[in-house]
């Protein structure tokens, strides 16, 4: 096994999303400063793009897990395919409520009561769509308009975080009155060179490195090959080191 050989304590490349492995580059600690400070003000509306493999999803978990867990309400749809019916449906499931088979009108009349009782208790309202650059349904975006709309005079009743990669932000653009209503928008970018190789590094060093494993031509390789992209290092490194 190569974690005997290289005295390594577990996998240091897996394609998984784990937190201890988030390397902290400055573009992702400014999109975790940002995305915080959408949650904490109540900004109603946040987004995060980047390319496919470039750490969104991790990233997303170590803002939520920096959340003090007992005073925000949290749901997560991971595969927004749906009409608007279901995915109204979707959402109150998520924040745990029995939807049943109801009219629309009365979905979103539910929705509204449960983000106005979470506020009455102290509790902040947080719903997190992952690949929301699938959403096909234009109607969906109307939903997610309307929702932003659940509000009191001085404060949104729901924290909306839009996760998806690029084509995400031109979606967004062709729905004025929901682009208007995103007050905090972050894209995750490749990185470069001195950062593939930070990244490998700080992997290395989670995983139990306590030596140098690749040298600064392997280093160079990495990034040329996977141009940056973190998920790509790790396939790349991975078959290498599994070598």
């Amino acid at each position: 096994m190569y974690l005997e050989y290289w005295d390594l304590k577990e996998k240091p490349f897996e394609n998984t999303p784990d937190r201890r492995f988030l390397y902290p580059s400055q573009n992702h600690q400014d999109g975790i400063q940002r995305l915080l400070y959408a949650i904490e003000n109540e900004k109603g509306c946040a987004m995060l793009s980047g390319e496919y493999g470039c750490g969104k999803t991790i990233l997303v978990r170590s803002v939520l897990a920096s959340l003090e867990l007992s005073r925000y309400e949290i749901a997560l749809i991971n595969y927004p395919y749906f009409d608007r019916n279901l995915f109204l449906r979707e959402v109150l499931q998520q924040f745990g409520e029995d939807t049943e088979d109801r009219p629309r009108v009365e979905l979103f009349r539910r929705l509204s009561q449960l983000f106005y009782d979470n506020v009455s208790q102290g509790k902040v309202n947080i719903l997190v769509i992952d690949e929301a650059q699938i959403i096909e349904d234009p109607q969906v975006f109307e939903e997610l308009r309307l929702i932003l709309n659940i509000q009191l005079e001085d404060r949104f009743l729901i924290n909306i975080l839009l996760v998806g990669q690029p084509e995400l932000r031109e979606k967004i653009m062709l729905y004025p009155q929901l682009d208007q209503r995103i007050a905090i928008k972050w894209h995750l970018h490749r990185f470069d060179h001195e950062n593939t190789a930070s990244y490998v590094g700080h992997r290395l060093k989670v995983a139990g490195a306590e030596r140098e494993i690749f040298t600064q031509e392997a280093l160079y390789l990495a990034h040329k090959i996977s141009n940056g992209v973190p998920r790509r290092i790790n396939n790349c490194l991975l078959y290498t080191s599994d070598a």
